[in-house]
């Protein structure tokens, strides 16, 4: 789906935004708290909001033509001097199966390069999440290899996988 287009995270998404944080899918293979606590779509929201100013992190919505909010595209850790970026994205349910998860992410790439200034863009992704390490191929990323057991939510360690991009990868 090429025609989603990125758009800063604002109040405005935040109910959209507390349907993600609800989905099993998104609790299970990101750093929200599962179950998500109620109102806990404001407080993550004022967080990123926070590191938006100090520049250490954004986020973005991602949104079809017709205004339907399709997921976030972020910036979960950005280090301005050594230009690198930690990049992350979360699909709605309903967004699924269609190409935004890769769209999505080859637009946060194009940004974190050309507007960020970033010279490495990095995911970690779950050694489960099979559908995310496909968005992370169709996007350009390269695998480099495994970090093991260096995820912990919830008293369960996980295994996770380090993909990355450079602005000469094309």
């Amino acid at each position: 789906m090429s025609q989603l287009r990125l758009e800063l995270l604002t109040e405005a998404h935040l109910d959209d935004v507390e349907q993600l944080l609800g989905d099993p899918e998104v609790l299970r293979f990101t750093r929200l708290p599962d179950p998500a606590v109620p109102g806990y779509a404001l407080e993550w929201y004022g967080r990123y909001q926070a590191a938006r100013q100090k520049g250490t992190a954004e986020t973005f919505a991602a949104v079809a033509p017709d205004g339907t909010f399709l997921g976030v595209a972020l910036a979960p850790h950005i280090d301005a001097e050594a230009r690198e970026m930690e990049l992350g994205y979360m699909v709605a349910a309903a967004a699924r199966g269609q190409g935004v998860g890769s769209e999505m992410l080859r637009q946060l790439t194009s940004w974190a390069f050309t507007e960020g200034g970033a010279m490495r863009a990095s995911l970690l992704i779950d050694v489960a999440n099979v559908p995310s390490q496909r968005v992370a191929v169709r996007a350009g990323y390269t695998l480099e290899g495994v970090l093991r057991s260096s995820y912990f939510k919830q008293g369960l360690r996980s295994d996770v996988q380090v993909w990355s991009r450079l602005p000469s990868d094309g």
